[in-house]
């Protein structure tokens, strides 16, 4: 069997340009090319398409993810080229890879086997140099911070409550805590400093809620890096860093048009963490998409209870974005997981633990429709070691919810091997919805009770403790006139609850609240729970150790 990376290498594409005017009509003189298989869209022929009818908006997101991996990116691509080969104009709207995590544990992020966007080596690694950008306008701001204190610190910022850190692409635990400005007075100030990964940055939040190039500044000068020693927030704009920052994402802004295996096409834009950050693509992206075509399936990052939930209550909150349909994608070996048998077991025929891992499933379903109001199917992303028993018994189970399951083999057969899948999704489309969208909590609930409404509606929480610095911050916020923003609930993806080895659908636990950071430039409070870290580390075995290039210029080793 090939590799990912072997089936994306073989693979015949089309040049970007004839892509963009089959599938959407967009002429050459509209692109941006980076080469032959990759280009910008500009965005004053985007923001001309303002009056367009909008497509349909599907939402990719999948149970708690598991060691068995249940590829949700892998089932966007599958349905989109699934819907692409019926005929349906339909594009893909995905986040960027981070390197960290290609270089550290996860790998990439183009999909798999016969479902991935390309070129696939690009998106993974430098693409169009998007996150390059986003880390110099990041440090930028930083470098900006620092000269501003060194040069006689006009406006009074307390150096010891700078917030402010610096990032870089790559997973590096040895850079969560730092001090910076040691070498004596021509080098600045010494204080404790710390970096983020990119991905987990502010500004990559900014970049992906943001509108337009006007939109960008406004929210870039509405950041907060500190405060002042008399208590009061200094801005980025305070410190005139907002139009410099902004000029360097000035490009970066366009969204990336690419294609999928089979052709369709895919804006690859933007990519926030989704278990740190809110964990979608580009609004200008979605947007784009939906003025072009008559489906659009995105993803959100992880599950129903973080990127779905940050989706609805981050992204479509701040940009009007409604989704009209869901797909959950599950499958047998993750919910065995869940349902308590080991992963060196997971081969095995166990309906048991298929049945008792159902619940995780279940409270995703149970929060999509009752929650946040989205009808929704469930893709079983089908393995070939899954027996038919199986696979026909958790058709059962989903069938005793009242949602559909369908069975899809897009990884081993592309688009055909999703197109009962696609079936069911229009048939949902084109039924009226018993369900109306809203959002978890109102934004005039008070900080706090926000979080405590999603620990208890989407978590199952019993209650929730504060570290007590954390809850006077978050008293601070609403002082300062921030009380009325969403909240980012940071924690691992791999558990309801704090604890990553609580499988299931856990009830009753606690969920601790560690930190808490103002974003206000992209309008959020991003709330720190259990031993989640916004820089991560690589693991013992890097995925880089097996990452290579041969004499010709071939790489091998990424997927």
């Amino acid at each position: 069997m090939l590799s990912d990376i072997e089936i994306a290498n073989v693979a015949k594409l089309k040049p970007i340009s004839e892509i963009a005017l089959e599938t959407l009509g967009i002429g050459e003189e509209h692109l941006v090319p980076y080469g032959h298989h990759k280009a910008k869209v500009d965005l004053n022929f985007l923001a001309s398409l303002a009056d367009r009818p909008r497509g349909r908006l599907i939402l990719m997101t999948a149970i708690s993810p598991t060691p068995a991996g249940e590829g949700k990116t892998t089932t966007t691509v599958g349905l989109t080229d699934a819907l692409h080969g019926m005929g349906h104009r339909t594009v893909a709207c995905l986040r960027e890879p981070s390197m960290g995590p290609v270089f550290g544990m996860k790998g990439g992020a183009a999909g798999g086997g016969h479902a991935q966007v390309v070129p696939m080596t690009d998106i993974n690694l430098h693409f169009t140099g998007d996150f390059a950008a986003l880390a110099a306008a990041n440090n930028l701001l930083a470098a900006l911070i620092d000269n501003h204190i060194h040069h006689g610190n006009e406006l009074g910022i307390d150096a010891r409550g700078v917030s402010w850190k610096r990032v870089v692409d790559l997973n590096d635990r040895a850079l969560r805590d730092v001090v910076v400005g040691l070498g004596g007075v021509p080098n600045g100030y010494p204080r404790q400093d710390g970096f983020d990964i990119v991905v987990a940055s502010e500004l990559m939040a900014i970049f992906c809620l943001t509108e337009s190039w006007g939109d960008l500044k406004r929210r870039i000068g509405d950041i907060v890096i500190g405060y002042t020693r008399a208590k009061k927030p200094v801005t980025a704009r305070d410190l005139e860093a907002h139009g410099a920052m902004t000029v360097v994402l000035r490009d970066a802004l366009a969204p990336n048009l690419v294609q999928t295996l089979e052709h369709a096409p895919a804006f690859v834009h933007g990519g926030p963490f989704a278990n740190i950050a809110h964990g979608c693509n580009s609004v200008i992206a979605t947007r784009a998409g939906l003025r072009l075509a008559d489906y659009v399936v995105t993803e959100a990052g992880f599950g129903a209870d973080l990127g779905a939930e940050k989706f609805v209550d981050i992204k479509c909150r701040k940009s009007g974005l409604r989704p009209d349909a869901a797909v959950v994608v599950a499958t047998v070996r993750a919910l065995k997981y869940h349902g308590g048998v080991d992963a060196a077991d997971l081969l095995e025929e166990d309906l048991g633990s298929l049945e008792a891992g159902m619940a995780n499933l279940r409270r995703h379903l149970r929060n999509l429709r009752e929650v946040y109001g989205i009808p929704a199917v469930v893709a079983i992303n089908r393995f070939p070691t899954d027996t038919d028993a199986e696979v026909a018994r958790l058709v059962e189970l989903c069938a005793a919810e009242d949602v559909r399951a369908f069975p899809a083999t897009h990884f081993s057969h592309g688009g055909r091997g999703a197109r009962e899948l696609a079936d069911g999704v229009l048939e949902l489309l084109a039924a009226p919805s018993q369900q109306t969208f809203s959002f978890t909590y109102p934004d005039d609930q008070a900080l706090c009770a926000k979080v405590e409404t999603i620990a208890s509606r989407l978590y199952g929480a019993a209650g929730v403790t504060w570290d007590p610095k954390a809850r006077r911050l978050l008293e601070r916020f609403e002082q300062d006139g921030y009380g009325d923003l969403p909240v980012c609930i940071a924690k691992t993806q791999y558990s309801f609850s704090t604890d990553p080895g609580l499988r299931g659908a856990p009830s009753g636990h606690t969920l601790h609240v560690r930190e808490v950071r103002l974003s206000a430039g992209a309008g959020f409070v991003v709330v720190v729970c259990g031993d989640v870290m916004t820089m991560p580390g690589l693991p013992r075995v890097p995925s880089a150790g097996r990452i290579d290039i041969s004499d010709d210029g071939v790489i091998t080793g990424l997927s």
